[in-house]
């Protein structure tokens, strides 16, 4: 009879260096696609509650530009329109958004947050100019110098409120 030897044999140490690698590669990229998504976020200012209102106190601004597409209405509030601007491309109708902004902003300096109101509808390049004229503006001071001043930089997107039609029916 033959004898068979077994061959014993020690176990294999598991190789992870396939493992290794692949960790050395996702763990930076994760990390930095974490960042990334964090600078795609917009931080929305929610309004406070009336509670009970001091007589004392000067009344509250509560800016709001609707854009629709066919006007721009600067409200405070939903319920008070401030001015109407029909949407052309006009520089003057642009230059009198930002004297009206500043003249806002002249009424209510400790005021920094405006809400933008937005229909479907409205074109992406109306919207960055509206938030551009909401944001600075530029003043011409004696001497013929330009400066650029901070008006709303806290800005809040939001979907416009549907436009009531003239004859009372929605």
């Amino acid at each position: 009879m033959r004898r068979r030897k077994r061959h014993l044999k020690d176990d294999e140490e598991m190789n992870i260096t396939a493992f290794m690698n692949l960790m050395v590669i996702l763990v930076p990229f994760l990390l930095i696609t974490a960042v990334f998504s964090k600078i795609a976020i917009l931080e929305l200012n929610i309004p406070k509650g009336a509670g009970g209102a001091d007589k004392n106190k000067k009344p509250d601004l509560q800016l709001q530009i609707v854009l629709r597409e066919s006007q721009i209405d600067i409200r405070n509030g939903s319920s008070k329109l401030i001015k109407s601007f029909a949407v052309k491309n006009e520089e003057a109708k642009w230059q009198k958004i930002s004297d009206l902004l500043v003249q806002i902003k002249n009424k209510f300096p400790e005021k920094q947050n405006v809400t933008i109101l937005i229909e479907p509808d409205v074109s992406y390049q109306l919207m960055v100019k509206v938030m551009d004229r909401a944001r600075t503006a530029n003043i011409i001071l004696p001497g013929m110098t330009v400066e650029t001043i901070d008006l709303f930089p806290a800005i809040s997107i939001g979907d416009a409120p549907v436009a009531k039609k003239q004859g009372g029916r929605q």
